[in-house]
């Protein structure tokens, strides 16, 4: 990211950087316009800072929702019978079409109209609660909303921020403040921002407000890790970006630089998009094909009827005759009147009530998940949220399931379970022969005494790892109104990093005996275990990175022995190593990565006066380099990070939400596949993946990363790992086996971010190797039973969901997770969920449905998926059964009237077929269906298989469907045609006869249609009429 800063003082202007781009963008702090004539001044247009996840405006609801309504099928045709019917003479009034149409079309929007109503109120939450803003000397209370581009404002600690702000001014003395950015990339740890150098002394409103500078800056864009690594006095480190939280200090000031939907949160979200179910596509293509009939019916009998009428003594019936003007119209014309007549006589085929019958029963669905006592967290104090409805049976049909990490399979809470020390293991708390000691305090083994130099390696092993971070120590804290901090030289304070592992293991050093107390000027203070103080020299920090997978500190102690100390992965560290207990170490270490644990190696080397010179020297060379700067860092640590003596290894768990493994267990056996997309580096999320049972003992992990396509071109890798999964499967993927087939090896892939994009970019033509590398790697992922995916960028998240969504296979994708790094994904997947955890409300607010733990996916989909998706199949496959035993004997019927359009029904039945007599009893029974016990559901998640795939609508169930419509419809219309043959009389003195055999059909119709524990309140009903 490249800024160029300007700032002028007391006439004095420091100007640095002599960049200049076309496409940036001139910010002035605190809306302060140049002197004239200093500069041309063009004033220019920046947008509010409203955030809008909403569809609908007050102004566009109507238009907007009637165009959506209008794209599906039925709904447009019976908007044209409707016009039909007004426009020419039809056998039916258009009552009967426009009546049913406006009940649909109006109970539709209403819906929406209300779930948008709830996205509105949300909006309005974020967009108007209070900020801070410095004006003329004074800080002023304004709605976030109202905040604009230029506008200087105050953030107190553990507030969020408001908008993408440039730091100012922090109440700290060095002008550093602490935030995290867990809603933006999934990591809660405290991360280090620094003010502007020029600015960091501004520490009071009427301070700031004197301040007269401009910020050139580049046009907003996505990338929340982008930089351009030139020279420039600004930079990521003093970006300030949306939804991240102040840690730590008590208030900064910044400026407004993006605000509302050009901030870099903005940006990533995907835009939101009408999603449309699997049944709701199903529908439509039925609805296609009942069209393709109706036309048929229509055109078969238009082409009989004058096929009767060419015989002279055959014209039009006795009480159907034209005029004169009709007759002599010409017979093309009069064959397409006959023709439209026909298919407004027969358009019921089409189940126009279907739709809102659907909706409805999708909306009072979707209260059971609401009212569900097992997905309430009392925690919490709040229940699962469902911010549509029109997505319900689509949680019957996942295959895909893309997961966060951070506070969605784990509590995003560290601690250090033990540390090998030349093979003894150590734990935090007392523990003697795997029994915890109650009351004891300090340190105990598992085994035997490490004997006197083991007592030495020991403690040296504890002070590396009290010197060897980056941790910071909070002095002072009020917790329920009392403050605590260090008292009497033993430490009480808390610690923060930007690494959660740090602060686990310093934590863990603590209850150990040894106490990092503070870094003060340049030294590092530590308590051992006779609470003695003791001082290190803190000389070099060579920070951590993903490439080396490892840091070291080279400090100095009171005796002035310079010491090394590194810790890092275990396959970064041994190699490194000259001499220790290296096998027992490996062996634990081993044990631990395979229970899920998050290991680190940690060791030493002793520095002579002259090697460490030399080794300044080194440093320093490289860091003052103007190229290749990194690479030349890389390649000096790389000498100096050697000849190591191996002390031990850690382990921290990560701990996971409760019963997250036995969810992701369950929707394996359901036959879905599980992928974890996470902003975290590799080896977290590759140990929080062997802790959920994501990977097992026996996965083999395949790597697609960074650091393997750098000793391989990617066509290789790709290549290679593509011949490893397909040597042993074949053609044969693991779709249907979900990973848990025994007869075969499992595979677990891990890619990165970088290696992804690269993955995803076009393949540019003239290359040598110009194979589509996005289908070797869907190859790749569709034989390995996980996936996981590691410095995800939040659009990165988003890709993946569309790559998969947009495979051969088709298959429905879900995403959870719980921040605003997750929302692209979420709106992306067909079903999107939101976690309302500790990373704010923002992927709930932009989720479909709304879950307070990830152990609620369990039963959301195997049991209300599962529920939701046979009731919705048997409301729609009825639908059409019944509509066609409804028209079909109206068809029969035109063979004994001439041909004459004479309808067999009353304008009432027609009107009331669908709207009440067929449509309240399914609804009630497509609300109450349970087929199966769900207790069963939960504890056998094998059944979530048997309805994959959209099995119950498939084309062979929708033929029989229909041709059992046509089947009870020949019985309905003969058997009351042939049960009146011979006209008779009742006893009171009626007569029955052929006459009144529509209304008996029609009566047939609405009792045999229903469910059998209906049938007598219709039959009720009908003796009524």
């Amino acid at each position: 990211m490249l800024w160029h800063y300007r700032a002028v003082y007391n006439d004095m202007t420091l100007c640095t950087g002599e960049e200049s781009w076309v496409d940036s963008r001139t910010v002035y702090i605190g809306h302060k316009e140049p002197p004239p004539g200093t500069e041309a001044y063009i004033p220019q247009r920046f947008p509010d800072n409203r955030i809008v996840s909403s569809k609908y405006t007050f102004w566009n609801f109507i238009p907007k929702n009637l165009f959506e309504q209008f794209r599906r099928i039925a709904n447009f045709y019976f908007l044209i019978i409707f016009l039909v019917q007004l426009i020419i003479d039809t056998p039916t009034s258009p009552t009967t079409s426009g009546l049913p149409l406006f009940f649909v079309i109006t109970v539709t929007a209403i819906k929406q109209g209300y779930e948008d109503w709830i996205r509105h109120k949300a909006d309005n939450a974020i967009n108007q609660c209070p900020v801070h803003v410095i004006q003329h000397g004074k800080v002023v209370r304004k709605q976030s909303q109202k905040l604009r581009v230029g506008d200087i404002v105050q953030v107190k600690e553990n507030e969020t921020f408001p908008c993408d702000l440039i730091l100012l001014s922090t109440s700290r003395e060095d002008g550093t403040c602490f935030v995290t950015t867990a809603s933006l990339d999934g990591e809660s740890s405290h991360k280090t921002y620094y003010a502007v150098q020029d600015t960091k002394a501004f520490k009071t409103a009427e301070e700031v407000d004197t301040l007269h500078a401009t910020i050139e800056c580049e046009q907003p864009q996505p990338d929340l890790r982008k930089h351009i690594n030139k020279p420039s006095p600004l930079g990521s480190e003093n970006l300030l970006l949306r939804g991240a939280t102040l840690k730590n200090t008590e208030y900064i000031h910044a400026v407004a630089i993006y605000t509302g939907m050009e901030t870099k949160m903005a940006l990533n979200y995907q835009s939101k998009s009408q999603k449309r179910s699997a049944v709701e596509k199903s529908m439509n293509a039925y609805l296609i094909v009942y069209l393709c009939i109706l036309i048929s019916k229509a055109l078969i009998n238009t082409v009989l009827k004058y096929a009767w009428q060419a015989n002279p003594n055959r014209d039009e019936p006795w009480y159907n005759q034209k005029t004169e003007t009709e007759r002599q119209r010409h017979v093309l014309i009069r064959a397409f009147t006959d023709f439209l007549a026909f298919m407004v006589l027969f358009n019921y085929i089409i189940p126009v009530s279907m739709y809102v019958t659907v909706e409805m029963q999708k909306f009072l669905g979707s209260y059971f998940i609401l009212w569900d006592d097992d997905m309430f967290d009392e925690e919490l104090g709040e229940g699962p949220l469902v911010n549509t409805s029109d997505l319900n049976e689509e949680l019957g049909q996942v295959e895909y399931v893309f997961t966060d990490k951070t506070g969605t399979l784990t509590e995003n809470n560290m601690e250090l379970r033990e540390c090998c020390v030349d093979g003894h293991v150590y734990v935090p708390h007392a523990v003697c022969n795997g029994q915890i000691l109650p009351g004891a305090a300090g340190m105990d083994m598992i085994d035997s005494s490490p004997g006197v130099d083991g007592k030495e390696r020991e403690e040296l092993f504890f002070r590396a790892l009290c010197l060897c971070h980056t941790v910071q120590v909070k002095e002072e804290e009020t917790v329920d109104g009392i403050k605590r901090g260090i008292h009497q030289g033993k430490s009480t304070s808390f610690y923060i990093s930007s690494s959660p592992d740090e602060v686990a293991l310093v934590e863990g050093m603590n209850r150990l005996g040894f106490t990092y107390l503070r870094l003060k000027d340049s030294h590092m203070e530590i308590l051992n275990r006779e609470d003695e103080m003791e001082r290190f020299e803190l000389l070099e920090v060579l920070n951590f990175d993903s490439v080396r997978r490892r840091m070291s500190v080279i400090v100095r102690s009171s005796s002035g022995e310079y010491y090394l100390f590194c810790k890092g992965a275990d396959s970064s560290i041994f190699p490194r190593v000259v001499s220790g207990k290296v096998e027992q170490i490996r062996a634990r270490v081993e044990h631990n990565a395979v229970e899920g644990l998050r290991t680190l190696c940690v060791a030493y080397k002793k520095l002579t006066h002259e090697e460490y010179e030399e080794t300044c020297r080194l440093l320093n060379s490289a860091k003052l380099a103007l190229q290749e700067r990194d690479k030349k860092l890389a390649e000096v640590y790389d000498v100096i990070e050697k000849d190591f003596i191996l002390l031990g290894a850690t382990a921290v768990e990560d701990r996971l939400q409760d019963k997250a493994a036995d969810t992701i267990e369950s929707l394996h056996k359901a036959g879905m596949k599980v992928w974890v997309l996470t902003g975290d580096k590799m080896e977290t999320a590759a140990a929080t993946c062997y802790a959920s049972r994501l990977f097992h003992r026996n996965t083999q992990i395949l790597e697609l990363t960074t650091k393997r396509t750098e000793e391989q071109s990617l066509h290789d890798v790709l290549f290679d790992l593509s011949r490893t999964v397909l040597r042993q499967h074949g053609s044969i993927t693991r779709d249907t086996f979900s990973g848990l087939s025994g007869d075969c090896q499992d595979y677990g892939l891990i890619i990165d971010g970088a290696t992804l994009s690269a993955v995803l970019k076009p393949t540019q033509e003239g290359t040598s190797n110009g194979g589509n590398y996005k289908e070797i790697f869907l190859e790749i992922c569709r034989n390995c039973s996980a996936v996981l995916c590691c410095r995800m960028a939040p659009l990165q998240k988003a890709q993946i969901v569309k790559l998969i969504k947009a495979s051969k296979e088709h298959p429905i994708t879900l995403a959870i997770g719980d921040g605003a790094n997750d929302v692209s994904m979420i709106l992306e997947a067909h079903v999107g969920i939101g976690i309302m955890g500790k990373e704010g409300r923002q992927a709930a607010r932009n989720s479909d449905y709304a879950v307070t733990k990830f152990k609620h996916l369990k039963k959301m989909l195997l049991v209300h998926g599962h529920y939701y998706y046979i009731r919705i199949a048997e409301l729609v496959q009825y639908f059409f059964y019944k509509n066609v035993c409804f028209i079909f004997p109206q068809f029969l019927y035109q063979f004994f009237c001439g041909f004459s359009q004479q309808p067999l029904y009353d304008t009432a039945y027609l009107t009331l077929y669908n709207i009440s007599f067929t449509s309240l009893p399914i609804l009630l029974y497509s609300l109450m269906e349970q087929h199966i016990n769900m207790d069963i559901l939960k504890r056998d998640p094998t059944l979530y298989r048997d309805i994959a795939k959209n099995s119950l609508l498939r084309w062979p169930t929708f033929i029989y469907w229909t041709f059992l419509g046509i089947f009870d419809a020949v019985v309905f219309f003969f058997g009351a045609f042939f049960l009146f043959d011979n006209t008779t009389f009742t006893s009171n003195g009626q007569v029955t006869h052929r006459s009144l055999c529509p209304s008996r059909v029609s009566r047939c119709d609405c009792v045999f249609c229903n469910p059998p524990i209906w049938r007598g309140v219709v039959i009720l009903i009908l003796i009524g009429l």
